[in-house]
């Protein structure tokens, strides 16, 4: 199923520098089961996936014989599944290591343009009433749109003599705050502090957070130090119901490896890119 990159070069030489589109891939010719497994989507979630992002994978490239979008696609997910820019990988589709790296960023960049039409808040108060209720029957907790918290994301050390971005583990990593809803679908996710109040400077949103985040009252924490039944009782609904962020982050790091927390895939200045192109997958 592999083409191998000699036969792509000696089709180049053959061929000319026409202005085609080289179709290294048969999205056709393999199986759901193989697509899952070497990309984790299946054959319709991909074919979606080209059509939304077509237009700007096929702008992106000056380039004579232009890898095809359904290959760049299957490059980037290959990479956000799997963390590795390996001959391996690239020889599975038909194109170089380097290559791939460039299919790579061209997709990430067209999902980050994308990634506000399915990472953003409630758009409308019908919406926002659902939320509230939903949460509410997770565990009693009322007046809650969303669950807050603040994630480590691995990342490569910039040299080995910089202490730069040093958790209290001794890994390099980058913050990242994320909101989701009742369901686990996300609806922010950003590297930096994000201040939730409206121009009027009254909250736009109200939800739970843990100890790490100040007690507001549109942002609730739980109890430090319980002392009567309602100080557990409240700790109780606060705890099931913040652990739907949690849930959330563990699936995203355990179907995109590149975020994967025991390993540093990602450099500093494209962590935020690419943590939104696969937050972006993830709520689509």
């Amino acid at each position: 199923m592999a083409i191998s990159i000699a036969i792509l070069d000696c089709d180049l030489l053959l061929h000319g520098r026409g202005q085609k589109t080289m179709d290294r891939f048969d999205l056709d010719s393999v199986s759901d089961h193989f697509l899952i497994t070497h990309f984790g989507f299946p054959k319709t979630f991909i074919l979606y996936l080209v059509a939304l992002l077509r237009e700007s994978l096929s702008r992106r490239t000056q380039r004579s014989r232009a890898i095809s979008p359904e290959v760049q696609v299957m490059a980037a997910l290959g990479f956000y599944t799997s963390g590795s820019y390996q001959t391996s990988m690239g020889d599975t589709i038909g194109i170089s290591q380097a290559s791939m790296s460039r299919c790579v960023s061209n997709v990430t960049k067209a999902l980050v343009e994308k990634a506000p039409h399915f990472i953003s808040f409630f758009r409308d108060e019908s919406s926002k009433e659902q939320s509230l209720e939903m949460f509410e029957r997770v565990a009693g907790f009322p007046g809650v749109i969303g669950v807050l918290d603040f994630v480590q994301v691995a990342i490569k050390a910039p040299n080995s003599e910089d202490q730069s971005y040093v958790n209290k583990k001794g890994l390099h990593s980058v913050g990242v705050q994320l909101v989701c809803d009742s369901r686990g679908l996300l609806l922010s996710a950003e590297t930096h502090w994000l201040v939730f109040l409206g121009s009027s400077g009254s909250p736009i949103f109200s939800g739970l957070c843990d100890s790490r985040y100040p007690l507001r009252k549109w942002l609730m924490t739980p109890v430090d130090y319980p002392e009567c039944p309602a100080d557990f009782r409240y700790n109780l609904s606060h705890t099931t119901t913040h652990e739907i962020v949690d849930r959330t982050f563990r699936a995203i790091q355990t179907r995109f490896k590149c975020l994967d927390s025991s390993k540093g895939y990602l450099q500093v200045k494209s962590i935020q890119t690419l943590f939104s192109s696969c937050l972006g997958l993830d709520t689509e």
